[in-house]
């Protein structure tokens, strides 16, 4: 037995707020949307992050992760990013510095807490 990898990330949201999140994970962070599962049709919202999906599920009694508890993406053109979640005026955390990394967080519009990183270059 092995394991080859990661099949999907689910994160949970608040009922009601589907359209803030497909703004968010669709246009500002440029992930492409899946169509919908047929077997549970607007049960969620399914995003490509290159070759893992996000779910994204509509919950009634939604309640935020403890901040220790994160999903990280890796990212080129780090900058870019940045400048854009900037321009869309949404609150960035800079962090800390990781050894290796370029990074920052923010937290989506259901309250999760992500985090962009990018390997520096090294010349």
């Amino acid at each position: 037995m092995s394991i080859s990898g990661v099949h999907h990330l689910q994160l949970a949201f608040r009922a009601g707020s589907a359209q803030a999140m497909q703004h968010f994970y669709g246009d500002l962070l440029g992930l492409g949307e899946l169509p919908p599962d047929r077997a549970q049709p607007g049960a969620r919202l399914r995003f490509a992050a290159g070759g893992q999906r996000i779910d994204l599920v509509a919950v009634a009694q939604w309640q935020s992760l403890p901040s220790a508890s994160h999903l990280a993406f890796e990212v080129q053109d780090l900058p870019a990013l940045r400048q854009r979640l900037q321009a869309a005026q949404w609150p960035l955390v800079e962090n800390q510095g990781l050894t290796g990394f370029s990074r920052f967080y923010l937290k989506d519009p259901a309250g999760n807490q992500l985090e962009f990183l990018e390997a520096e270059s090294v010349t």
